[in-house]
């Protein structure tokens, strides 16, 4: 009986240290809810050769269009049925296919290590970017990704297989030793992207973004230019609005806050601050074409991946 509740006790433990940090085990596991997931609609189902068309235009298996002759044109690739039917010698295009880099932007901040009811943003965060990693790899797509502090920001280089999703995993739960000589302003985690990023790729940024403003809508839609993004919102129910009446206490182990909710100036300014942030996003991804998904800390992360999959 002894064991038996050491047993249920260590259960217990382990389950409330999952709500406040992530374990590799856990990542590594959902490589199997996340075979279940498909890319969204625009993918082609090509797997040997990856799963999207490129934007470049070659030789390769999927005809694109044709097109007058010119010269230094390869005659294999001569449309003899269009050139015969016009009299004018026309030339086949066609668009390769080819593996289709996937890079995960992962928040790591210290506003990520919050939460009041399912699991810290930081947790739900890594769910996410484990769960994407994964369903690129299922599909044939090389995986890379960029994991960011205040003061770290490491970029790793998009490759292929399971090896590279472990590598990335492992980049989710190791905690480099901060330069506190560093301080990142999200606008600067941005501009780094954009520099890291190939063209062509699919970029989801993982996030609660705090900090988000002009320069970083200005990185923000140069990265669209070349790329599709992805924006998935992470936050916690308190923070869209703190119940109506009652003193609370907000620490980050260093700085107290005490929030007085009966104070109804002060809960809309709270309130406020979080509507705009939002509006922001829903703006920006408007205006870029960007899509925004939205998932609270008490979600299922595959459900929400679910809808984003679908579309919608």
């Amino acid at each position: 009986m002894l064991l038996t509740k050491q047993k249920a006790i260590h259960r217990r433990a382990v389950t409330s240290d999952e709500l406040i940090t992530v374990s590799l085990k856990t990542l590594i596991d959902l490589a199997r809810p996340a075979a279940r997931l498909t890319h969204p609609k625009s993918a082609i189902r090509a797997l040997q050769s990856g799963g999207f068309l490129s934007r470049f235009k070659g030789r390769g298996m999927e005809f694109d269009e044709t097109r007058l002759y010119q010269p230094g044109d390869d005659l294999r690739t001569i449309d003899w049925r269009v050139t015969a039917r016009t009299g004018t010698p026309h030339t086949k295009i066609f668009r390769e296919e080819r593996e289709r880099p996937v890079f995960i932007s992962v928040d790591d901040r210290p506003a990520m290590h919050f939460a009041t009811r399912g699991v810290f943003k930081s947790v739900q965060a890594a769910k996410l970017a484990a769960l994407l990693a994964w369903t690129a790899e299922h599909h044939g797509d090389r995986i890379g990704g960029q994991i960011f502090s205040e003061q770290d920001c490491r970029e790793l280089k998009p490759q292929n297989g399971k090896q590279a999703v472990l590598h990335f995993l492992h980049g989710l739960i190791d905690r480099p030793v901060q330069d506190r000589q560093v301080k990142y302003a999200f606008e600067q985690i941005l501009a780094r992207l954009v520099k890291h990023v190939r063209p062509g790729s699919r970029v989801y940024i993982i996030s609660d973004f705090r900090g988000v403003n002009e320069a970083a809508e200005t990185h923000l839609a140069r990265l669209s230019e070349h790329c599709d993004v992805v924006l998935l919102f992470v936050f916690d129910a308190l923070e869209q609005s703190l119940p109506v009446k009652g003193r609370y206490r907000f620490t980050d182990g260093e700085r107290d806050v005490v929030m007085d909710s009966a104070d109804s100036r002060r809960l809309t300014n709270y309130r406020q601050r979080f509507a705009e942030r939002l509006q922001r996003l829903q703006a920006i991804a408007r205006k870029e074409n960007l899509q925004l998904v939205l998932c609270g800390t008490a979600d299922d992360p595959v459900q929400r991946l679910k809808h984003l999959m679908r579309g919608q």
